[in-house]
């Protein structure tokens, strides 16, 4: 009697398991929700963007190397009163903002490597954004921002001090 009970306390430990490890997968976000979500925040007039003025913002999308690199921009600008290296945003390319409508597609590197290339107009003038993604243990981050096909990079910014 006990053997069976502890064999049903075992199944039903297992299935819970297993179905917490497939809603887990479900949920997960895929490098297109994350990239659309972020240029979600840049359509319309009124359209707030995203503010990268917290170490966590900076660390909820960038990977590690480049979040550490950003921080420590910005805390050295800060500490000598001076502008940091990013003085625009990186997500459009400009200081201000007024698009209308966004065209991302998508190409896919394996499981854990994307790259978004962002299309739309800011103001009038063509925009060109490519958005390097890899997948790490805590969802997609940014690895790299590519501003008009090959004018500079995010990543650039902080390597060629």
């Amino acid at each position: 009697m006990i053997d069976g009970i502890k064999r049903g306390l075992w199944a039903a430990i297992m299935a819970g398991a297993f179905l917490a490890a497939n809603a887990a997968m479900a949920t997960e976000q895929t490098a297109e929700t994350f990239v659309n979500g972020i240029y979600a925040h840049y359509k319309g007039k009124s359209a707030k963007g995203i503010f990268l003025d917290k170490d966590s913002a900076i660390r909820h999308y960038f990977e590690p190397s480049l979040a550490d690199m950003m921080i420590k921009d910005n805390a050295a600008a800060a500490k000598n009163g001076e502008v940091p290296s990013l003085d625009g945003d990186p997500f459009v390319d400009a200081q201000d903002w007024d698009i209308k409508s966004f065209e991302i597609t998508f190409t896919h590197e394996g499981d854990n490597k994307a790259t978004a290339t962002v299309k739309f107009k800011n103001t009038g003038d063509a925009k060109l954004i490519r958005v390097n993604l890899v997948h790490l243990k805590n969802g997609w981050k940014i690895s790299d921002i590519v501003w008009n096909g090959d004018e500079g990079s995010l990543r650039g910014l902080y390597t060629k001090k």
